[in-house]
């Protein structure tokens, strides 16, 4: 089961997000809730960086199964408020996975 674990600050913005193991849906490569968290994700730290200039803090495993990233500290307004929008973003999506994969994926919020 893949887990996402989400922290938030005392405002309820997204200081953190951890995904750790596999969903184990299907044979591998052809493992469809696992090919859609990791586009989402992953999209959604290229998409922060690319249209924010926000290069999050990324720890990842080399042979897959966990990715973390932090949000800088301190982030300008209008910028700050545009990466929410983009994990937030993220969040709607791996929700949306869960609802379908319950089995094999499970969002928490801390």
């Amino acid at each position: 089961m893949v887990n996402v674990e989400v922290k938030r600050d005392k405002h309820n913005h997204i200081q953190s997000f951890m995904l750790s193991g596999h969903a184990d849906s299907g044979p591998y490569g052809y493992d469809l809730v696992c090919a859609g968290v990791s586009s989402v994700s992953f999209g959604a730290v290229n998409a922060v960086y690319e249209l924010c200039q926000v290069p999050l803090e990324v720890e990842q495993a080399e042979d897959g199964g966990y990715l973390r990233c932090t949000v800088p500290a301190n982030l300008d307004g209008q910028v700050a408020n545009n990466v929410q929008l983009l994990l937030e973003g993220m969040l709607v999506s791996l929700r949306t996975i869960e609802r379908d994969y319950a089995k094999h994926i499970k969002v928490t919020e801390l």
